[in-house]
């Protein structure tokens, strides 16, 4: 008999035991609990959609799920993450979105394979400067914050290319930023912006900078350098 690689489950007990199954979608199902013996069930999972759910926490068992590729936990009611996560050598997806966090642990920064974070609408007024160690992340969604500031450490971020900072209270941003040399979009809109690094206009893969609804206006040396090089400047 073939066990199934993929479940989404419909019966009243969403979290089977099934040494083969990769993918788990369990989302929109009112979830409370998710059992700690999860990675003793389900050895194997690559996803698991946990999203959509009313979730306040997450075991950090869910650390041990060791060839875990995609974790959806967006729209849930969690206030925090357990630091476990950090152990998920494989993840290259990551939703945290439209939850309740007001932190996020340092170990994430220890995800060496994770491509995309998303952490927009949730309540952080400040990111750990170990998220910089990210080396492969394309994408990091921080949009609906509050944040004041952002670590200078996300300079070393050397890949990524989409930064949301979108509606949040940041007045400039590190000088390290200008190391972001493949970022292609940086979207900085509803933020009190006072200034920006004017080495940002030396980005060589910036394709869009977008400062709608800040009342900040670059200096002319440095709006003169973003088109230069071919950046829509949106203001």
């Amino acid at each position: 008999m073939t066990t199934a690689t993929s479940s989404r489950i419909g019966g009243v007990t969403p979290f089977p035991r099934d040494p083969e199954l990769q993918e788990l979608y369990v989302y929109e199902r009112g979830l409370t609990l998710v059992p700690d013996d999860l990675p003793e069930r389900l050895p194997r999972l690559r996803i698991l959609d946990l999203g959509h759910n009313a979730l306040t926490e997450v075991p950090p068992s869910l650390g041990s799920l060791s060839e875990l590729d995609v974790l959806y936990l967006h729209d849930n009611a969690l206030t925090t993450v357990p630091a476990e996560l950090g152990q998920l050598e494989h993840l290259t997806l990551l939703t945290l979105q439209e939850n309740r966090l007001t932190a996020v642990p340092p170990e994430l920064g220890d995800l060496a394979a994770l491509v995309e974070l998303k952490l927009a609408d949730n309540a952080l007024t400040g990111l750990p400067g170990e998220l910089g160690r990210l080396a492969a992340l394309r994408e990091l969604h921080l949009r609906g914050n509050g944040l004041e500031s952002v670590p200078a450490e996300l300079g070393a971020l050397a890949d990524l290319r989409h930064l949301d900072l979108r509606d949040n209270r940041l007045t400039t941003l590190p000088e390290s930023f200008a190391a972001l040399h493949a970022l292609r979009v940086l979207d900085l809109r509803a933020n009190p912006l006072e200034r920006l690094p004017v080495d940002l206009g030396a980005l060589p893969a910036l394709e869009k900078l977008d400062l709608r609804w800040t009342r900040y206006r670059p200096p002319p040396m440095l709006l003169e350098r973003l088109r230069a090089s071919g950046c829509v400047v949106r203001l």
